[in-house]
């Protein structure tokens, strides 16, 4: 028996025998077990180098919890966001750590890409709302300023189109609609949605929009004066008087859309629903203190 030992069976007995492991020595016990004092000596050098040190198990706990929040954003998160929700859990982190981190065990955000310009369809014989907005999107404050657009998706069955409706200042997705085809109908469906969110408190509130048709329409407009919005329209071909809407498709495609194939309408529905909903609940957001936008409300009604 004792000429199968090796070195695990070696430094078991010396643990065994003595507290300190020298009660007989190395040699006299790999002469009865059969063993070499180099492989004895080899095998406690690689048992030392597997005992992590304060720092190393630090370094491979962040990579962990790293991970982890990287995961639970379905990819997205980079450094910055990371680091937000990893100092909400207590951890005592910077950016440029996680960043080192996350470069380290190759995994990475999806950095903002510039939104393409669209081409707006205007009806010739609409009138125009006056521009209430002048680019300034954001006034401090919620429910101030609305802004709404509209995007083409597709899936297997066909086309489909997303009509959203934003909050200005807590950048909260507050309605929309979902429809296989472009119209007025979908941008009242958004509207009665975000005014339902608001609990009916929104008169006065600017809903800004570009000139396409589903916004110029009539419809559209007996929509916003029934819930009391104020109607407001950038000029034509101007992508920057409507840019946080385009911007935020940018964000939803790039993160969630262009990430997945749908193969029936109703898939991408739900797959959109489900985005809303991390969106708002969970998504962190870098002009609200890097806050989600529903955690930054409360704090809002926290502090009034």
């Amino acid at each position: 028996m004792a000429k199968y030992a090796g070195p695990d069976e070696l430094a078991e007995t010396a643990d065994e025998t003595s507290p300190r492991g020298t009660r007989f020595s190395v040699r006299r016990m790999a002469r009865l077990l059969g063993v070499s004092t180099s492989g004895y000596y080899a095998h406690a050098k690689r048992a030392a180098a597997t005992v992590l040190t304060p720092r190393q198990q630090r370094r491979a706990d962040l990579e962990v919890k790293i991970a982890q929040v990287h995961q639970d954003s379905h990819g997205t998160y980079g450094s910055p966001r990371i680091t937000a929700e990893l100092r909400d859990q207590g951890e005592v982190v910077t950016a440029k750590t996680v960043a080192t981190i996350m470069a380290s065990i190759g995994i990475e955000g999806i950095s903002p890409r510039t939104f393409t310009v669209k081409t707006t369809v205007v009806d010739p014989a609409a009138s125009f709302p006056s521009d209430l907005v002048d680019r300034h999107f954001d006034r401090g404050r919620p429910d101030a300023v609305w802004l709404t657009d509209i995007t083409y998706l597709t899936c297997g069955e066909g086309d489909m189109f997303l009509c959203a409706i934003r909050d200005g200042h807590t950048r909260k997705m507050l309605g929309y609609s979902i429809s296989d085809h472009i119209g007025a109908e979908m941008v009242t469906d958004a509207i009665d949605d975000a005014a339902a969110a608001r609990g009916g408190r929104c008169r006065g509130t600017v809903l800004h929009s570009d000139r396409g048709g589903e916004f110029t329409a009539r419809l559209t407009a007996r929509a916003c004066f029934a819930h009391g919005l104020r109607r407001s329209m950038g000029a034509t071909g101007i992508c920057w008087d409507n840019s946080p809407a385009e911007s935020f498709w940018s964000t939803f495609k790039h993160e969630h859309y262009y990430r997945h194939v749908y193969a029936t309408k109703a898939e991408l529905v739900a797959a959109i629903d489900k985005w809303v909903t991390f969106y708002n609940s969970v998504r962190r957001h870098s002009a609200i203190g890097m806050l989600s936008p529903d955690t930054y409300e409360r704090s809002l009604t926290a502090a009034a």
